[in-house]
């Protein structure tokens, strides 16, 4: 039996999607905070089980005859490291003999400050003796074509990236990459480090943009404080400002760099480019 964290999320329901294509539906859990909001998931064949991360207590049902957990990250910052070790400490009192966990890339070293929560979590999950794999996910390419937008109505993408590399794939590779991992033997130990095979600067994403629709686009590099308070004037949560602004300031340091090729060879296929992404929102 396998089970994923946060099954309902964006990342969860694509890794389902990826597992039933490997296994069969009544080997897979979908471990859900809300279950009357994941009927969906049910429809597929899976088994669905209630565990929310703020009440550890409901791990203790959720994993029995468990053998294989993907514990996807909280998206709680401030208290998913808390969050994190209960799940971990569920998981070695019901037996799972693999635990993938949802990191971040080069989280060791990373100067993101998100890297924080996932370093600790690595480290307890060494702590707690449970077999795992770190699935250090790179950048998602929705993270900043979500504001493909915006920038065709002003002419105008924003950010403080400078001319950092970014080697980012869509979550759909990093969900088939999971897939991959949870139904292979002889995972345990091992750390992925998994980003897209293509690299691009915000710069290069402009121009893209600009080369495959009518409007002209350029990048507007910001101080890291000032893209902050951009983000913060349109309404973003002061938190997720914050968040954003210090991952594009990380990314000029080369944070969203990486060129090892891990994921493409765990999906046996090319990442999918930027470029691919983009044209599916522009056409």
């Amino acid at each position: 039996m396998i089970a994923i964290t946060g099954a309902s999320g964006q990342l969860g329901r694509l890794v389902i999607r990826y597992l039933l294509e490997r296994i069969p539906a009544d080997q897979v859990v979908a471990l859900v905070r809300n279950p009357g909001k994941a009927q969906d998931l049910v429809e597929l064949g899976v088994t669905l089980r209630r565990a929310d991360y703020n009440e550890p207590e409901t791990f203790t049902d959720a994993l029995k005859g468990v053998d294989k957990l993907l514990l996807i990250s909280s998206n709680e910052a401030g208290v998913r490291t808390t969050q994190h070790r209960a799940v971990i400490e569920s998981a070695k009192a019901a037996g799972v003999t693999l635990l993938a966990y949802t990191s971040v890339l080069h989280a060791d070293i990373s100067a993101l400050g998100l890297a924080v929560d996932h370093r600790d979590t690595e480290e307890a999950l060494k702590a707690s003796g449970v077999p795992h794999v770190l699935l250090r996910n790179g950048w998602y390419s929705e993270n900043y074509l979500g504001s493909v937008p915006t920038a065709l109505e002003h002419g105008v993408l924003l950010g403080s990236a400078a001319n950092g590399q970014i080697s980012s794939a869509p979550r759909a590779d990093y969900a088939e990459a999971a897939a991959v991992v949870l139904t292979s033997e002889g995972q345990g130990g091992k750390i992925y480090e998994l980003a897209g095979d293509n690299s691009y600067t915000l710069s290069d994403l402009a121009s893209m943009i600009s080369q495959n629709t009518e409007k002209s686009v350029i990048y507007q590099d910001l101080p890291q404080s000032e893209f902050e308070a951009v983000l913060s004037s349109i309404g973003l949560p002061a938190g997720l400002a914050a968040l954003l602004a210090d991952s594009d300031a990380a990314a000029a340091q080369g944070a969203l760099y990486d060129d090892s090729g891990m994921l493409s060879a765990l999906i046996e296929r090319p990442t999918t480019p930027v470029l691919d992404s983009l044209m599916e929102i522009v056409q």
